[in-house]
């Protein structure tokens, strides 16, 4: 072969006029890409049933007794001193009287999981939810128990759900990024962008935000000011090309500075970004029926509707992980909390979030179930911590619970209807089948295709994972 061809080069070159060279170039400049791209789409470990992610987190500590876990017992006891030997303390109090549900619950599909009436859409939709009652954190306070409940650790620095999801699959989409954030339009959660850090992982994975306010452009700084006008067109390309060849060289001379070449991809991706972003941010294409079904109209549900027709819209085009918050930074009440950290008066407060949640997070599910993408997509609603069965002192709120809440999943090869672990008979204790954000977390990393106990990085002498040395896949609620 070799005297006649000269080489395997040389063979593909001459066969079929050169087709074959031209398709082993196209290979290994699609392997070169690869190498150079951290983003690009990796295999996952096994079958995956879900392709993508979309997490709605509610800041402060939904209160499950109040929402998703009932609790009989706890309302036949409503009154009664919850700790007759005053023993107790609990986060930011000495626990008051046994206080049931402030909403009756009711059983709902053809599951019959009992809802409370806080959430009468979402109830319409149990049968293709899976409920986590045995979660638990291992911090009482706001801002650990957020990074435990997106990194598994409750020390700021490790690296979130969003960006180990991105580390071991990589990107689907060349034009947008692979971890989107939507935060609350009040403002950022408890503890601020660490929760969707990169930590130790190359920093291309950490989320970028998105601006929800449809007044705003999506991303800030996206476009140069009106002063710059006269470099638009041609001559802004011909500063790309020229800008990416000063990048390139200066990056080949600082091999494995992950900062640098995340900080290079960042303003390649924001080239292409001033297309792609205003068109998925763009709602006036969607129908007058999708928007009503997101309320986007209503003045306290509209914006987190809009948040979650966004989250579909980004999952459509490619967006790998979404991460919705509903709700802001806790602080102190004016006329509600900002999230639901509902000390004061949980009516009032989970009063108002309650409509907000249900509202668009119901639309979401329906939407995405009738254009065919709940079955390839994972949604998962989480709170940091539970709140605890007993009033507040006298007054009509909750403290915090981290010994006790509930999680939900859905689509994504989620089992419809079913549930996983419970509480004692008040509420203010895993019992069954207790579960951290490692089971949580292992469970969605398995039908995304990703062994939890595979996906790690060596960092600092160990190879660091996002389940830490714990945590199994919650079979129970998987098809």
């Amino acid at each position: 072969m070799r005297n006649r061809f000269g080489c395997r080069r040389d063979f593909l070159q001459r066969l079929g006029g050169g087709f074959g060279s031209m398709a082993l170039a196209a290979l290994l400049e699609q392997d070169v890409q690869a190498a150079a791209n951290p983003l690009s789409p990796r295999k996952p470990h096994h079958a995956a049933k879900a392709r993508a992610v979309i997490q709605i987190f509610c800041p402060g500590g939904l209160s499950h007794v109040d929402t998703w876990d009932y609790k009989p017992e706890l309302a036949k006891r409503q009154g009664k001193p919850f700790d007759p030997d005053g023993k107790l303390q609990f986060f930011a109090s000495k626990p008051g009287n046994c206080q049931g549900s402030w909403w009756p619950f009711r059983q709902h599909g053809e599951c019959g999981r009992w809802i409370s009436d806080l959430f009468p859409k979402l109830a319409q939709r149990v049968d293709d939810m899976a409920f986590i009652h045995s979660m638990q954190s291992k911090s009482a306070l706001h801002g650990p128990a957020m990074f435990m409940a997106n990194s598994g650790y409750i020390l700021p620095g490790f690296p979130s759900m969003g960006a180990w999801v991105t580390y071991g699959l990589g990107s689907l989409s060349e034009d947008l990024p692979a971890f989107v954030v939507l935060p609350d339009p009040r403002g950022l959660p408890p503890g601020g962008v660490i929760n969707w850090g990169a930590g130790f992982l190359p920093a291309i994975h950490q989320g970028t935000v998105l601006e929800t306010d449809a007044e705003k452009p999506p991303i800030a700084d996206l476009f140069p000011p009106k002063s710059f006008a006269n470099l638009r067109g041609p001559a802004e390309q011909t500063s790309r090309d020229f800008l990416q060849m000063l990048n390139r060289e200066h990056a080949s001379q600082r091999e494995g500075n992950s900062e640098l070449e995340a900080r290079i991809a960042a303003y390649e991706l924001a080239a292409r970004l001033q297309l792609s972003a205003p068109e998925a941010t763009d709602l006036h294409g969607e129908t007058e029926v999708t928007k009503k079904l997101y309320q986007l109209d209503h003045e306290d549900i509209g914006p987190f509707g809009r948040q979650c027709l966004l989250a579909r819209r980004l999952v459509e085009r490619g967006v790998r992980f979404v991460q919705i918050y509903c709700g802001a930074e806790n602080t102190t009440a004016k006329k509600i909390r900002p999230n639901w950290d509902s000390h004061e008066d949980l009516v009032r407060d989970h009063g108002y979030w309650g409509p907000i949640l249900d509202s668009g997070a119901a639309a979401l599910l329906a939407d995405l179930k009738s254009r065919g993408m709940l079955d390839s997509t994972l949604v998962i609603c989480t709170s940091e911590f539970g709140r605890q069965p007993a009033a507040q002192g006298s007054g009509k709120g909750r403290d915090h619970n981290p010994g006790a809440f509930t999680a939900w999943m859905a689509g994504g090869g989620i089992k419809g209807g079913s549930a996983y672990g419970s509480t004692d008979e008040l509420g203010f204790k895993a019992a069954e089948n207790p579960a951290y954000s490692y089971e949580l977390h292992a469970t969605a990393l398995h039908l995304l295709g990703l062994d939890h106990e595979k996906l790690s990085f060596y960092h600092n002498g160990i190879q660091r994972r996002l389940t830490d040395v714990h945590g199994h896949v919650i079979k129970e609620i998987i098809t």
